[in-house]
């Protein structure tokens, strides 16, 4: 391996543990962490329980930037209670309204050459900078906070060269559009995407955080850009050229899987309901009514993208039968969108201006009209996750949003050209961005004395028992391929306000597939001591929300049997004490049902020696089979599942003072 591509460049400077063999657990030194509210508040939960005194990577953020809307004291709580952990652990604390952690993120603290953990799916959108950015569940975050490696099953790198240039009307959004048309929703899994090529010379850096942070949606660990001249122009626009390095593939490198992009081919694309991956070209759904259009969030968050949607709406009136929506990503980005006049240009054309933060891309706000269409340039469009039962949401680029906006109907927005008789409006980057940092608090050189500020709202972690030997207990659930995060514990105005306080959120859990299951978990939790649930491939596939895992575990969950796993969620379901089974043969799915009775017997040793897991059935009507399952656990998650989770992992090794790196 003499001549390294850039993600084999930025393991190898930081590997701890194992080697770089694709499938082989490896483990790597964290600099820097990202933590959002809607994650991090059990995150820093997690790191009280674990009894940290202070923060051991480079550097480490709270942003607040889900839970804006205050309508009553939970979320206004929950601030007071992130700013004094941020301040007790030595973290950043970025204020609420003060942006989108991950464009904040890359304008503040990303650096070139860095690795980072986020309790957020789209952190890899840091991979923009060159950096190894892997968005995980909060309990992988809180242990590379305290200093511990972070493990992953070494993915393949997959080489993406692009070629030649983006034509007029289509943009970044394009590109990772095109990328899901190919490959869908599961084809990144167990992969990281690294992007090369002439082309990108034409991709800015913020163009390349649209398409990193949507490679999430493809399934991938991660997504990894060069550091190059571009690069060291954006940290130059933010002041912060001095954290600029080079970091570039070999000349002679290699690639485990190979791929194409001539960007000089693409077309507008838009993602159709309710999948990032059901995607095809705006032309094919042109003409289709719309109520609502969204422009902003974490997927198309840059300057360029506001003031496109300005420039093509400019002097114009959006149509009456659509809710123009603005969700501008930091205050920072409002303030020059005031100095370019985009913001003036959307006023002034019926545009309606939201908070700086997630918003709408998470259901807190700007619900869709029922059963109409709701354009977004937002990354996922999973069913219920705006907000709205029967949503239609469709994701796209910012021109295509923009387009549609003023024709009150699905609009190519090439055919402006002849509609409007506009050209292309074309964005100069300026030198220099206003910088705008006063709403980031800097970590305290000591916050031992400070104490958590804790309301009502707010629970401390439940204790969770070791894995048990033996179980009897009913099939709760079953449901087919890609269930979603947003399936099993979903966002929202409703929901997330209880991400602190676990007995109420597990009242949500997988009521978007089955309003009846917390009921439900609750007797079987009682009468039998838990449940398990079952699925087809690529459970629990979006976000990284460790309550998908917490929440059922809380309700008794004892295993999930899949014939596969996403990613984040099965380090999740690890980390808190799931088994995580997976069929030996997917025709077995067929013969379990919701209802059935599942026995396993001698768990602990057939886990610890890898032995085929035997699941016993018995059905409703009295008769009985069998199978096998196994599990996919390195040998350092098997003594953590069997502890009943990270958490007793690491107090016992603070008991036994074993708390250097995992490496050593």
């Amino acid at each position: 391996m003499s001549h390294l591509n850039v993600t084999q460049k930025l393991i190898k400077e930081h590997l701890l543990l194992g080697e770089m063999t694709p499938g082989q657990e490896i483990g790597i030194k964290i600099d820097q962490a990202l933590l959002q509210d809607a994650t991090g508040t059990l995150v820093q939960l997690e790191l009280e329980a674990m009894g940290l005194e202070k923060a051991q990577t480079e550097v480490a953020v709270q942003y607040v930037d889900h839970n804006l809307l205050q309508t009553d004291y939970k979320n206004a709580d929950d601030h007071l209670f992130l700013l004094s952990a941020a301040q007790k652990f030595g973290l950043w604390y970025s204020r609420p309204g003060n942006g989108v952690s991950h464009p904040v993120h890359m304008e503040r603290f990303g650096k070139p050459g860095k690795t980072m953990v986020g309790s957020d799916s789209h952190t890899p959108a840091a991979g923009s900078l060159g950096m190894l950015a892997i968005g995980t569940g909060g309990l992988d975050v809180a242990a590379a906070i305290a200093g511990q490696a972070y493990f992953v099953k070494m993915p393949e790198v997959w080489g993406v060269k692009l070629t030649g240039k983006l034509p007029d009307w289509v943009s970044a959004k394009d590109v990772i559009l095109e990328m899901l048309r190919r490959h869908d929703v599961k084809g990144g899994v167990g992969k990281i995407v690294e992007y090369y090529g002439d082309g990108l010379q034409h991709l800015s850096a913020m163009d390349r955080h649209v398409i990193a942070n949507m490679g999430a949606e493809l399934g991938a660990t991660t997504t990894v850009f060069p550091s190059d001249e571009e690069t060291k122009r954006f940290l130059k626009s933010q002041k912060r050229e001095d954290d600029w390095s080079e970091l570039k593939a070999d000349e002679e490198c290699e690639y485990d899987l190979h791929e194409e992009i001539i960007l000089d081919d693409l077309v507008p694309l838009i993602a159709l309901p309710t999948s990032p991956g059901n995607v095809v070209p705006v032309s094919e759904v042109a003409g289709k009514p719309i109520s609502q259009v969204v422009v902003g969030s974490s997927a198309n968050p840059g300057l360029r993208d506001f003031w496109m949607a300005s420039a093509i709406v400019e002097d114009k009136a959006i149509s009456n039968a659509v809710s123009f929506d603005i969700n501008p990503t930091s205050r920072q980005i409002i303030q020059n969108m005031v100095e370019n006049r985009a913001f003036a240009n959307l006023i002034k054309a019926g545009a309606r201006f939201h908070q700086s933060g997630c918003m709408g891309c998470i259901g807190m706000g700007q619900a869709p009209a029922s059963g109409t269409i709701s354009l977004r340039t937002m990354p996922r469009n999973f069913p219920d996750r705006s907000g709205t039962k029967d949503d239609q949401v469709h994701l796209c680029s910012p021109e295509t949003a923009a387009a549609s906006a003023l024709t009150g109907k699905i609009t190519d927005p090439r055919d402006l050209e002849e509609l409007y008789d506009m050209t292309y409006p074309k964005f100069e980057y300026p030198e220099y961005h206003i910088i705008k940092d006063d709403m980031l608090v800097a970590p305290l050189e000591d916050g031992s004395d400070v104490k958590l500020e804790k309301g009502p709202n707010i629970r401390s972690l439940p204790h969770i028992d070791p894995m048990k030997d033996s179980c009897r207990v009913p099939v709760l659930l079953k449901m087919g391929d890609n269930v979603s995060t947003d399936e099993i514990l979903k966002a929202g105005a409703d929901v997330l306000p209880f991400r602190s306080n676990l007995p109420e959120i597990s009242k949500f859990a997988y009521t978007v597939i089955d309003d009846t299951f917390y009921d439900r978990a609750m007797k079987t939790r009682e009468n039998h001591g838990g449940h398990i649930v079952v699925a087809k491939d690529n459970y629990a596939q979006g976000s990284s929300r460790e309550h998908a895992a917490i929440a059922p575990k809380y309700l008794g969950q004892i295993a999930v049997i899949a014939n596969s796993y996403a990613r984040i969620a099965w380090q999740n379901l690890v980390n808190f004490g799931v088994l995580p089974l997976e069929f030996d043969d997917i025709k077995d799915y067929d013969k379990i049902e919701q209802g059935d009775e599942v026995r396993l017997d001698n768990l602990r040793e057939d886990i610890e020696n890898r032995n085929p897991i035997k699941v016993t059935v018995k059905k409703e009507n009295g008769d009985k089979l069998s199978f096998s399952t196994r599990h996919s656990m390195s040998d350092r998650q098997i003594k953590i599942l069997l502890k009943g989770g990270i958490i007793n992992d690491f107090k016992e090794r603070i008991e036994d003072d074993d708390l250097g790196t995992d490496a050593d």
